[in-house]
């Protein structure tokens, strides 16, 4: 039966794949081999699955290769991003910063206009107070002048006969009394226009205070919006950073509490002076708010020397598969990631450290270890040379060596490892973290 079915599908691909004779000759005899048309079938569905794996194996690593390509080029473009937004928020805090120094000098200003318009206010009403004083002792006084020039009046009017002597002495008394009479009368008038002006530069300071008060409140508003919007864009641009430090594993307060002590110096000649502590207040809401956006500011660059610091960026750069992850493997730990790519390849420190180890061990073949800061250490092995030595410091992007295939390697490839106080971590937990930011 297996041999009918075999002849039938003979005879029916000798129409496309007749059959073929391979002849084979010796010095002695010459054979023959018989290429029947299911052999020559099945030898080319072999040739052509090959050539179709092939092609399908080539596409997948091209493919990878221009993904690759793509994630680097869409974190480059990220970083610059970010660069960039943080120099606008640069731009925008001195802006800012500068204003806020303009309206708090156009607010002092306004405080000691203010301050002189009460003074001019304060002199006016006690000018205005000694004058009412004045005006009240001088109608006193002319109410008690014209009492005695009527009484005088009277006296004279009995006394019309009792003499010519006694007449002239009393119209002389009357005529002195007339006399003060007018004196009065006309400081009065003089007391009371200048009354009258001081009650019209009261009312001017008034209300020139009052506009000055209008002008203050519309500058503390306008403070007011300044600050809002830079704390809410500090605040915007330091979340991401403190997320991708807790992603890491890392105590953001802690990181930046070292990198302050590490970035605190002072210096410089002192010379003596004189400090009063006269007109010294306590600083007002604005100051302290501006203060507070300061410190933020001031954190946020400690992130961006911390960041140089610590590995948050890929070794490699250019067409590379990541080919085995950080975990257990028939057994034992694979303490770090596996990233292939050709013999050649620039490896880069991920951030600034020094190099504690350059040279073969066995295992891991020519290898590189950098000390970082905070307890951290990277390890790279697997590679086909070493660019730096022993105590050399090296920053943040430098080529440190090769990708290669010395140690217990199957292939060209980079074994990346991080260690956190000597211990090992996945360094895909620094990389992803960093995906938010960069």
């Amino acid at each position: 039966m297996p041999r009918r079915i075999l002849d039938r599908a003979n005879t029916v691909l000798d129409r496309w794949l007749p059959e073929q004779r391979l002849f084979l000759k010796s010095e002695d005899a010459t054979r023959f081999v018989r290429l029947r048309p299911t052999t020559q079938a099945v030898t080319l569905f072999a040739a052509g699955m090959l050539f179709l794996w092939s092609v399908i194996a080539t596409s997948l690593l091209f493919i990878d290769g221009i993904s690759s390509g793509g994630a680097r080029e869409q974190a480059a473009i990220a970083k610059a991003q970010f660069e960039t937004r943080l120099d606008i928020l640069a731009r925008q805090r001195d802006q800012r910063a500068a204003e806020a120094v303009a309206a708090q000098n156009r607010f002092q200003l306004a405080l000691e206009q203010v301050s002189q318009m009460q003074s001019q206010l304060l002199a006016s009403e006690e000018r205005r107070r000694e004058l009412e004083t004045g005006i009240d002792v001088i109608q006193a006084t002319l109410r008690r002048t014209m009492a005695e020039r009527d009484e005088a009046r009277t006296q004279l009017a009995a006394a019309k006969g009792t003499g010519a002597q006694s007449a002239a002495t009393l119209s002389a008394k009357i005529g002195d009394m007339g006399g003060t009479v007018d004196l009065l009368a006309s400081a009065l008038t003089r007391t009371a226009s200048q009354r009258d002006r001081a009650a019209r530069d009261a009312e001017s300071a008034r209300q020139e205070a009052d506009q000055a008060v209008l002008e203050r409140r519309l500058i503390e508003e306008r403070n007011d919006e300044i600050f809002d919007t830079l704390e809410g864009a500090v605040q915007i641009s330091m979340e991401p950073l403190d997320r991708m430090f807790k992603k890491a594993g890392m105590d953001p307060d802690d990181i930046i509490a070292q990198i302050r002590r590490g970035y605190s110096g002072t210096g410089g000649p002192l010379i003596p002076a004189a400090i009063s502590t006269k007109g010294m207040i306590d600083p007002d809401e604005d100051t302290a708010r501006a203060e507070g956006i300061l410190r933020r500011l001031d954190e946020m660059n400690l992130y961006r020397i911390a960041i140089d610091k610590l590995p948050f960026a890929m070794p490699l750069r250019g067409g590379y598969r990541f080919t085995s992850p950080y975990g257990y493997r028939w057994g034992r730990l694979h303490a770090g990631i596996d990233l292939a790519g050709p013999v050649g390849m620039d490896v880069h420190a991920p951030a600034d450290g020094v190099v504690t180890e350059a040279g073969w061990e066995n295992g891991y073949g020519n290898v590189i270890k950098l000390r970082h800061e905070f307890g951290v250490s990277t390890v790279y092995g697997h590679l086909s040379k070493i660019r730096v030595k022993r105590g050399q410091k090296v920053s943040r992007g430098e080529v440190i060596g090769d990708t290669g295939n010395t140690g217990r390697s199957t292939g060209p490839h980079l074994h990346y490892e991080i260690r956190v106080g000597g211990a090992p971590v996945n360094p895909m937990t620094f990389i992803k973290a960093a995906q938010d930011v960069f």
